[in-house]
């Protein structure tokens, strides 16, 4: 998967420094997978959300942070739509951000 863009995760584990190495590794993940449907993804993250239009809830560090993104299975890109502690998550609306 093509991940756009990282920066936002750079920048949010900036503030969050404890979230970095947790992002690190979600980064390196999706970047070497290539899911085809949100099955796949919820085989390897059990925890994850399944949202309207191709969007995803990854739980970050446990659940102490929330990773929304959407996704072109197609062209097999993932756009980062926001990263954020539960507070921030519980303050957007995760189908249309």
């Amino acid at each position: 998967m093509r991940i756009i863009a990282k920066k936002t995760l750079r920048d949010f584990w900036s503030i969050h420094p404890n979230s970095e190495q947790q992002l690190k590794s979600w980064f390196q993940e999706a970047n070497g997978a290539q899911w085809l449907t949100p099955n796949q993804i919820k085989r390897e993250y059990p925890s994850a959300s399944i949202l309207n239009d191709n969007r995803v809830v990854f739980n970050i560090k446990g659940n102490d942070y929330r990773l929304i993104v959407k996704i072109n299975y197609d062209y097999q890109m993932v756009w980062i739509r926001f990263i954020g502690t539960h507070a921030e998550y519980d303050k957007v609306n995760a189908n249309r951000i």
